[in-house]
């Protein structure tokens, strides 16, 4: 826990700072070199445990999947973001069952290639395209960041204090069913307190329905990373943060909210 805490007071206004005060460029930076080390990381596991991966391409791939929402930006016209999935299954498709000639099967190389690519760095890409929104841009990534976190760091308090009932003993065993309730519940107070404070134009029954979509959506993503990690044998991704491990857990539900809430707010208008 004291490791956890000394390394938010240390990246958050490192964080703060890059998205209100710097250039939207270094935001965009920021998140492209999340992806890269994210993806980095995913592969080494899979490879690690016998996964045939082709990692340099999923880095590369995936990392200039990620910057291309940056070159879509705010002139984005496709709610789906189609040109980043069409640039990867096509830079997949073609590059891994070449490199993959001499592997056999050279199908499982290409799968586990094409699923970094698109967990990692085209979900992570949804934080660039939020950010890019006008005129809140700013104020959706910190309401997504602040309301994910603050349920994260809740749902683990609670699960490791008062947890009695295991909510997926199977995926992840240390997870809680009142570590689960202990996020939603968090995440929608978050959310109709931060929905007060930067979106106040959206109003408080939009802010609570983000905050709970948040809660639930950010628990389906680290679940997704714990089967993963667990298929491969693993706990952590990595050790570059203190306390929390690699980037991908720190990012893991990001990864499910960001674009959960990029068409969330397109939906309700607040944006």
């Amino acid at each position: 826990m004291l490791r956890r805490v000394a390394s938010t007071l240390v990246l958050l206004p490192v964080f703060l700072l890059v998205l209100i005060q710097a250039p939207a460029y270094v935001f965009d930076a920021l998140v492209v070199a999340a992806s890269v080390l994210a993806l980095w990381e995913l592969t080494r596991m899979l490879h690690a445990d016998g996964r045939p991966v082709h990692r340099v391409l999923a880095v590369v791939a995936g990392g200039a999947v990620t910057a291309s929402f940056a070159a879509q930006g705010r002139t984005a016209a496709d709610p789906f973001m189609l040109p980043s999935f069409a640039l990867a299954v096509a830079v997949v498709a073609v590059l891994a069952a070449s490199l993959g000639r001499h592997v056999a099967p050279a199908t499982e190389p290409a799968a586990h290639t094409l699923l970094a690519i698109l967990y990692i760095g085209w979900l992570l890409g949804y934080g660039i395209v939020l950010q890019h929104s006008v005129p809140h841009g700013d104020e959706l990534v910190l309401f997504v960041v602040g309301v994910t976190w603050i349920g994260e760091t809740m749902a683990y308090v609670v699960g490791s204090t008062l947890g009695r009932h295991k909510l997926a003993p199977v995926i992840s065993p240390r997870k809680t069913v009142e570590g689960a309730v202990a996020q939603v519940v968090a995440s929608v107070v978050t959310g109709v307190a931060l929905g007060a404070w930067l979106l106040p134009g959206c109003g408080t029954t939009t802010a609570l329905a983000g905050g709970a979509l948040l809660g639930v959506i950010g628990q389906v993503g680290d679940l997704a990373e714990s089967v993963i990690k667990r298929s491969v044998g693993t706990k952590d991704t990595g050790g570059i943060i203190p306390g929390h491990g690699g980037v991908l857990d720190r990012i893991d539900s990001l990864l499910f909210n960001l674009p959960a809430f990029y068409y969330f707010s397109r939906l309700v208008a607040c944006s």
